[in-house]
């Protein structure tokens, strides 16, 4: 067991997305190789605490063992402190690795599976955040696992909070000069001060229909489709209850196209994959509810369109300085094939049933060797950080 990876997996967390990321944790969970890894489960309410049951040796049940009724490690009204505790960085020796908190864990979980007490204070050699939406994916928990040094699969920090902020990765990919559909942007009081003229402004550069969103917000929460005037001033209300910016954006009569990037500095990219919504447009009831949207994988596509979108995912990764995983989506409209990028999803949907790792599957990479991959990117993306001299030492 000594030879095991220790795997930190944390889940849960504040955002709309608290449901999506217990199923994603427990596809993950009940997936790993545990003759390879140990895991250590961190599950965070929706109100912030953190808890963490004894490590796992075998895969959990049901998805009620995910929800731990002890073992609190904190929270986060007021105070980062209980985080770093819960993520005490290092060792006498020099260790990079977290080492668990040695006398804040109450009790065993429910979830444990033949596990120790001293499996349960060993150290993490990873972390695996599967934390969907704000607090998640935005940067905000990778920067936890940059200040306690820590290696964890996914985006880092920059990559994170541009690839949440839809209005800052919209920037970012016209700097890079990638095709979009033409959008307009403002936040809360920009609206309530002056909403005459942002309601003109898309009418004339947009026009009906439009798609309003909020720019810091995945699984399409609080996304509206305004057909008219007294339709765009509802949308815009709604979308502001859950981000103080607000994105519109013309309407495109396209299908939509998306593809698996894998990999650091020299990442690679799968076969697209289409998805055909159940609703009009590709809302959270049509990827988590009803369940009849269709994904087609690998997507009927021209071969050179197929080359084209996946060499426009890789630049789209590399223009918000990806790492590990990354979705990107498209929009190829019907009327002529043009391709317009949507968004990248720095930490997409990841059960063995979500289109990230289907597509991968169908490029011959299955779920447990992608698990192992992004284990391997994680340490590698850390191993070259530790390259760096933060300190100036050097220099004196």
């Amino acid at each position: 067991m000594g030879s095991k990876v220790r795997v930190g997996l944390v889940y849960g967390g504040k955002s709309g997305e608290h449901e999506v990321s217990l199923q994603t944790a427990f596809a993950v969970m009940r997936e790993f190789d545990y003759g390879k890894y140990e895991i250590k489960p961190f599950y965070i309410t929706k109100q912030g605490e953190w808890k963490s049951g004894s490590a796992l040796l075998a895969p959990p049940d049901s998805v009620e063992s995910l929800r731990f009724s002890d073992g609190g490690i904190g929270s986060s009204s007021g105070s980062l402190a209980p985080l770093f505790d819960a993520l005490d960085a290092g060792t006498a020796s020099g260790s990079q690795s977290a080492v668990l908190p040695k006398a804040q864990i109450s009790g065993k979980s429910d979830v444990a599976v033949a596990g120790e007490d001293q499996a349960a204070e060993a150290p993490v050699d990873v972390m695996f955040p599967l934390l969907h939406g704000t607090f998640g994916e935005d940067g905000t928990i990778q920067g936890l696992f940059e200040m306690a040094n820590i290696p964890y699969v996914g985006a880092g920090v920059l990559a994170s909070a541009v690839g949440m902020d839809k209005i800052t990765m919209k920037k970012v990919f016209a700097q890079e000069g990638l095709p979009q559909c033409v959008f307009r942007y403002f936040n809360r009081t920009q609206w309530e001060k002056d909403a005459s003229y942002f309601i003109m402004e898309c009418e004339v550069s947009l026009g009906y229909p439009c798609f309003v969103k909020p720019a810091n917000l995945g699984s399409s929460v609080g996304v509206s489709k305004a057909r008219n005037r007294e339709e765009l001033i509802e949308a815009v209300n709604y979308a502001l209850r859950f981000d103080r910016k607000v994105i519109v954006e013309e309407f495109v009569d396209a299908r939509e196209i998306e593809v698996s990037v894998l990999g650091n500095d020299e990442p690679r990219a799968s076969v697209p994959g289409e998805i055909a919504p159940s609703n009009e447009f590709y809302d959270y009831k049509a990827k988590y509810i009803d369940g009849k949207s269709t994904m087609i994988i690998p997507a009927e596509l021209p071969e050179d369109i197929a080359d084209t979108v996946r060499d426009l995912a890789v630049r789209a990764f590399l223009a918000i300085d990806g790492s590990g995983l990354s979705r990107v989506d498209f929009f190829l409209r019907k009327e002529d094939n043009k391709l317009f990028i949507n968004e990248v999803n720095t930490l997409p949907g990841f059960t063995p049933f979500s289109m990230y790792p289907l597509m991968w599957r169908e490029s011959g990479l299955p779920y447990k060797q992608l698990l192992d991959t992004l284990i391997e990117l994680a340490k590698e993306r850390h191993a070259a950080k530790q390259r760096i001299d933060f300190t100036g030492e050097s220099l004196q």
